[in-house]
């Protein structure tokens, strides 16, 4: 017999919503969402000469506010739920390039650093008992610990694309086709591989902050240093109204079956 449901499962059943599904718009919006990261962090901190520290501190907040609105909401909200992804983008910005380049660590050591943190995070989810696929969130939690995993995340790609774009030898266009690139291997073992879909999830998590760096770099840099020459203020408007668009979108879109999503 099916026992009753109660409270405690209300609430688990609250939690488990706030998280989209995992389908191939969600990805779009992912690479919006940071690309815009990069374009916007880079607006504060060097267009605008706010500074790498004062700018991560600044973004930090803004990220601290609208997590605790959206571990305190009790269904998924577009708006708010892309409004923290946008924020741990734009604070992981600036936060790579305080570590790389104001206190000197460069980009590997930056790198090794943030994935050290990283995996740090996913231990203590594991040793919490929990599972790593994001449609299990079903607790304060391990919502906390999903959105320090994307926090970090955030951070490394903005540091490999960071590599890729000025240390490589690869420039702006050449890391955003070899990250692309790669996006596309985890697409293909996603279809096509029983490669873990948890796993091949938070490595394209991870991947698309690279891929919009790099994105970014080609919008915004010169046409001298190999990019589009738009700046930060015009490519971030831009993506800006995409993400809007998208977010509208979202917020009255049916559900559809999901895609690379950690099942």
């Amino acid at each position: 017999m099916t026992r009753p449901s109660t409270p405690s499962d209300a609430r688990l059943d609250a939690a488990a919503s706030k998280i989209p599904e995992v389908t191939a718009a969600f990805w779009v919006m992912k690479i919006a969402a940071t690309t815009l990261g990069e374009t916007a962090g880079d607006l504060l901190s060097m267009t605008l000469r706010i500074g790498y520290a004062a700018s991560s501190l600044l973004l930090l907040g803004l990220f601290v506010a609208a997590l605790v609105a959206q571990l305190r909401a009790r269904t998924y909200r577009p708006a708010l739920y892309w409004a923290v992804i946008l924020a741990t983008s734009t604070a992981g910005t600036t936060m790579s390039d305080f570590m790389d380049r104001s206190l000197g660590l460069g980009y590997a050591k930056g790198s090794l650093l943030l994935v050290g943190i990283l995996a740090g995070i996913f231990a203590a989810w594991r040793l919490r008992g929990h599972s790593l696929a994001v449609q299990d969130i079903r607790s304060r939690e391990v919502e906390g610990l999903y959105w320090a995993a994307i926090l970090f995340s955030n951070t490394l790609g903005t540091a490999l694309g960071d590599f890729l774009a000025d240390s490589s030898g690869l420039g702006f266009a050449g890391g955003a086709l070899l990250v692309g690139g790669l996006l596309a291997a985890v697409l293909v073992a996603h279809r096509f591989t029983k490669v873990s879909k948890v796993l091949l999830f938070w490595i394209a998590f991870v991947l698309t902050r690279p891929f919009g760096a790099t994105l970014g770099d080609v919008l915004t840099k010169s046409h001298a240093r190999g990019g589009l020459g738009f700046g930060t203020v015009g490519s971030s408007a831009v993506l800006g109204a995409v993400l809007v668009a998208l977010v509208l979108r979202a917020m009255r879109a049916r559900p559809v079956a999901p895609a690379l999503a950690g099942v």
